[in-house]
């Protein structure tokens, strides 16, 4: 029962009184990594370094000092966050065998508040793509495949290789950290979003996913995609459990200059009851092609909800959202040219055994380490900022991004307090219709509702609303002014427990361990 239940008001207080301890949570964990393997969420397992934390906590709490409400609580990272003494791959050729000297500044924040580390979870190569389908150890399987609500919907199949390939995506880039969570492995996850990448796991994956404003938590020791939209997310299975982890991880980090400079106060969301003075926007642009009628539904149902409650409820517009994605696609990838310029050969990752001379030697080994998807990236980043072309999309692409941003600073202006809309265009889909459309064809259609909000720098949130006519998750998206995430955060509450949104019920998975992905290792800090 302690694994379903809330960071603040269950397990935290079981600790404290005695009745599970840390060590319990934590071998618990290990035990649901175990059988759930087949899901494939994680990439490395730190197992011997999760208990050794566990029984440091134990001894905390015996002492009756715990270091707050984090203290003994099971935690996994994306497996693009440094962590010293355990290996971060990026799901990527390039890396394999990298072992940081460091933890990324968020990573060590948790440790500091007493987290237990269970190990680093599967992505997209570099977090490039929207399924958690294009990493080197291969797909992430989203859990509500193996659910009872998802079985009793889906047409049964005759062959048992048919059934085997019928499992859904968990959405990306941070689908594993969203499928970790959901699957019950661990009670947060730390994912990165750059135009989607927590947001949109967290909808296909039932789960809460947090991006804050830009420069409210440290980038430091997240290996950069995008530096002027990255953003660590926070995957958690409620909204108050995100803001506790919010709490432990903002504010300034004098090794990220991107940070903001002033204190970071954490906060315990109220219980609002009273909705009235609220003004909730709804985006027409929002509507966009490809949205399914059963998220369109959910979405008009989320709006008169909050017209009942007593809230005013208006469209607005946000008339530059039709440039975004093509904006966005100039912008990402003319800075993942310049980010995966480092990875050379030459100070740490993969090397090619090619000697013929230095350059070759750079080819081969870019070639080698990197897949097409990030290739292709480079290649078109490189292409926009040739001199001929600098001007042309580079500089236009900014300059459409601050006419998309001051679209979100009129709406706000205009005295709306919060944007409600979608996360995705539909439903999770399933793996073998997904990978029919290349990395970026997907992307483009996945990240055109989210990603806007990485453009402007402003703090978004997924809270899963209700289960598709598939039996699956969908979750809408809140969008909120900057730097106002408990404002943001108490609507999401509010909405949360006005939804209840149904806990996964998932069926007997021993079947499927089959040791398949061997990949998984054990690790230790040095």
């Amino acid at each position: 029962a302690a694994m379903k239940d809330g960071l603040r008001s269950q397990v935290s207080a079981a600790l404290k009184e005695g009745r599970v301890t840390p060590t319990e949570l934590c071998q618990r964990c290990l035990a649901l990594i175990k059988s759930t393997r087949f899901l494939n969420a994680y990439i490395t397992v730190a197992e011997e370094t999760a208990l050794k934390q566990a029984e440091e906590s134990e001894e905390r709490y015996k002492r009756g000092q715990p270091l707050g409400i984090l203290d003994g609580i099971p935690i996994a990272v994306k497996d693009n966050f440094n962590t010293a003494g355990i290996e971060t791959t990026c799901a990527s050729n390039m890396l394999k065998g990298y072992i940081s000297p460091y933890n990324a500044t968020v990573v060590q924040k948790l440790l500091d508040h007493g987290a237990v580390l269970l190990g680093k979870t599967n992505l997209d190569e570099f977090a490039m793509g929207s399924g958690s389908t294009d990493g080197v150890f291969g797909p992430v399987r989203n859990p509500w495949s193996y659910s009872k609500q998802y079985k009793e919907k889906s047409v049964p199949k005759s062959h048992s290789e048919d059934e085997e390939s019928d499992w859904v995506i968990t959405g990306g880039s941070s689908g594993g950290s969203a499928a970790a969570v959901s699957s019950f492995t661990c009670f947060a996850a730390l994912g990165s979003d750059t135009g989607g990448s927590t947001r949109n796991p967290a909808a296909h994956c039932g789960v809460v996913g947090l991006k804050p404003t830009y420069g409210l938590i440290s980038r430091h020791g997240l290996i950069p995609l995008v530096n002027s939209m990255d953003v660590p997310g926070i995957l958690t299975r409620c909204v108050d459990d995100a803001a506790v982890l919010l709490g432990s991880l903002a504010g300034h980090d004098p090794k990220d200059s991107t940070t903001i400079q002033d204190d970071f106060k954490p906060f315990e969301l109220p219980n609002l009851t009273d909705v009235s003075k609220l003004s909730v926007g709804i985006p027409k642009e929002y509507h966009a092609p490809g949205l399914s009628s059963d998220i369109l539904a959910l979405w008009s149902k989320a709006a008169d909800l909050f017209r009942n409650a007593g809230a005013k409820v208006v469209e607005v517009s946000l008339p530059h959202t039709c440039y975004s994605i093509v904006c966005y696609h100039v912008l990402c990838t003319a800075e993942v040219a310049s980010n995966m310029a480092r990875f050379d050969g030459l100070e740490y990752g993969h090397r090619s055994d090619m000697k013929d001379s230095t350059e070759s030697m750079y080819a081969a080994t870019r070639r080698e380490g990197f897949n097409d998807v990030v290739r292709g990236r480079i290649l078109s980043g490189n292409y926009f900022l040739l001199k001929q072309n600098y001007e042309k999309y580079f500089v236009k692409a900014q300059k459409v991004r601050r006419l998309i941003a001051n679209d979100f600073v009129k709406v706000f202006r205009s005295g709306v307090d919060i944007l409600l809309t979608p996360t995705t265009l539909s439903d999770a889909a399933p793996y073998t219709e997904f990978i029919q459309e290349d990395n970026r064809t997907r992307s483009t259609q996945d990240d055109i509702l989210t990603q806007a909000a990485n453009m402007a720098g402003l703090p978004a949130i997924s809270v899963p609303t209700a289960l598709s006519e598939r039996g699956l998750p969908v979750g809408l998206q809140f969008i909120g002014r900057s730097f106002q995430e408990k404002q943001l955060l108490t609507v999401a509450k509010w909405f949360e427990k006005q939804v209840q949104f149904p806990v996964i019920q998932l069926e007997e998975v021993k079947r499927h361990d089959s040791g398949v992905f061997q990949h998984q290792k054990s690790a230790s800090f040095s």
